[in-house]
């Protein structure tokens, strides 16, 4: 009753054109945005949040500073905005999605700091859990993942076993789990609404990628029970409302994962359309529609998205653990810039990377291969290699596993791509974007807005509360903001093969330098 009364409210006639807020908390910063209906960005502010290391491949947030981000960024962007505030007529929730926090029930504190997506900690609970079951594959028919670091109950089981306040929160019955986005929405909602969407549920390894229920056997395989896990709803439904701030009584109406949101605001509603996500990781989906494609080639099965009552739109998602933030290490760990888009001029100033090859597994390799023990590789060295040249390669290999990710999508969909739609940051290197264009042999095109992740939490809590009417309505929204740019492949097929051929066995050096 109260989601069809709210709806009722907002759907009354109005004399301004609504705005929607989106929240898109990632993994190294936090921003707000506010849209028009034709998706124009009328205003943003963005704040950094702490990156904690404790240990070499550990990676962590502190939650409570994840929600003062939030808040703030909120405030700044309305103040900035000026009198329209009152034209915000829902916000949408977009996050960083494998990232698991634990707090208690009681208090609402966390138990622990936040355990990012790319943390590589659970390395022996994978290794122990794949020799229980045979097999890393051995729980995709039912959550569509392997067994990895990168999924969220994992990293509850290793919380589980090291972590004593944990252990005494689930024997007293008050430990609360969520991701990113529960913990948000909690906080944001006054504690009042434990939830979350099916896309970010789906990234944890204990949701039945067939029901998009939470599934009792998996929990029990994993060994984490006892645990108050949020209720699983659509990524475009009323969830609850601010509870306190400068938007008071604002319904949240939209949460999506950050890549789906992307695909959500590519635009990718027709089965075969897919994009590709360069942010500090880089994430290839393709929809597929309400059919589940069983991955046989090393890629997730995975919710696309879920329009209030309407049947679930799957993906297949090619993972990439290391992009953007492979430029920050060069950039922070080497200093071979300043700011990390420097790297596009820098690389230009060699024609070729002069036989450097660099295998960017800075946190392993996600897919297709799934071996969290592979580690960052440069091979090639010589006297004559410089900065250029290493900037140039670094690119490359992005560019080459973004290849690895769509032959195995080719594969497992039996379709080729006509182009790749892009965003995100690193898409907004030219070079880079060409080199993309010719390891694939396919048109690259980048949308005319790049803020591909935000818009598209915006529109799912658009189409919650009457916006726009559905996908088609949007489509043609998206369409409206202008054509994007293209990059036509310039290498011959003999060309791009050849060089891929020794990019794959520059790949099985990264698994043999770990153990050497």
């Amino acid at each position: 009753f109260f989601r069809m009364r709210r709806v009722a409210r907002l759907l009354s006639p109005r004399s301004k054109m609504a705005l929607i807020g989106a929240l898109d908390q990632g993994t190294t910063s936090t921003r707000f945005l506010i849209y028009d209906e034709k998706l124009n960005i009328l205003a943003s502010h963005q704040m950094e949040h702490a990156q904690i290391t404790p240990q070499a491949g550990w990676l962590e947030h502190d939650p409570q500073e994840l929600v003062a981000n939030s808040v703030a960024c909120i405030e700044g962007a309305v103040n900035s905005l000026g009198k329209r505030k009152d034209d915000i007529k829902a916000i949408g929730i977009t996050n960083q999605r494998e990232t698991t926090i634990l707090w208690d029930k009681h208090t609402g504190a966390p138990l622990y700091n936040a355990i990012v997506w790319s943390d590589g900690r659970t390395g022996d609970i994978v290794e122990s859990f794949t020799a229980k079951l045979g097999s890393k594959d051995a729980l995709r028919q039912l959550c569509g993942l392997p067994l990895s670091t990168y999924f969220g109950a994992i990293k509850v089981r290793w919380l589980i076993d090291n972590v004593p306040d944990v252990k005494e929160a689930i024997q007293d019955g008050r430990c609360m789990f969520g991701t990113v986005d529960s913990w948000l929405l909690y906080n944001l909602t006054g504690r009042t609404v434990h939830a979350t969407d099916v896309t970010n549920a789906s990234r944890t390894m204990m949701m039945n990628i067939n029901t998009c229920y939470w599934d009792k056997e998996l929990c029990e395989i994993l060994g984490v029970t006892g645990i108050t896990l949020p209720e699983i709803r659509s990524n475009s439904e009323i969830f609850g409302e601010m509870a306190n701030g400068i938007l008071q009584g604002v319904p949240i109406a939209g949460i999506i994962g950050d890549q789906q949101a992307a695909t959500v605001g590519q635009a990718c509603f027709k089965i075969g359309q897919a994009k590709n996500t360069y942010g500090t990781g880089c994430f290839l989906l393709v929809n597929t529609g309400t059919t589940i494609v069983q991955s046989k080639h090393g890629l997730l099965t995975t919710p696309c998205y879920k329009i209030g009552n309407q049947a679930t739109v799957y993906a297949l998602e090619g993972a990439i653990a290391n992009a953007g933030n492979t430029v920050q290490w060069l950039r922070d760990n080497l200093g071979f810039f300043k700011e990390a888009p420097e790297i596009e001029a820098l690389a230009a100033d060699a024609q070729d990377t002069g036989g450097v090859i660099f295998v960017p597994a800075l946190s392993g390799l996600y897919a297709p291969y799934w071996r969290s023990d592979a580690r960052g590789t440069i091979l090639g060295l010589t006297q004559f290699s410089n900065k250029a040249h290493i900037c140039r390669a670094t690119l490359q290999g992005v560019c080459y596993m973004t290849r690895e990710v769509l032959e195995a999508m080719v594969l497992d969909s039996g379709h080729a791509l006509a182009n790749l739609a892009v965003d995100g940051g690193m898409s907004r290197n030219n070079l880079m974007m060409q080199m993309q264009a010719d390891t694939l042999g396919v048109p690259v095109v980048r949308a005319a807005n790049p803020e591909s992740t935000s818009m598209g939490c915006t529109v799912m809590a658009g189409l919650a509360v009457g916006i726009w009417k559905d996908t088609d309505e949007v489509a043609s929204t998206v369409a409206g903001g202008g054509a994007g740019k293209w990059w036509e492949p310039l290498t011959t097929c003999e060309e791009r093969d050849a060089e891929f051929s020794i990019w794959k066995k520059a790949v099985m050096k990264s698994f043999a330098s770990c153990s050497q």
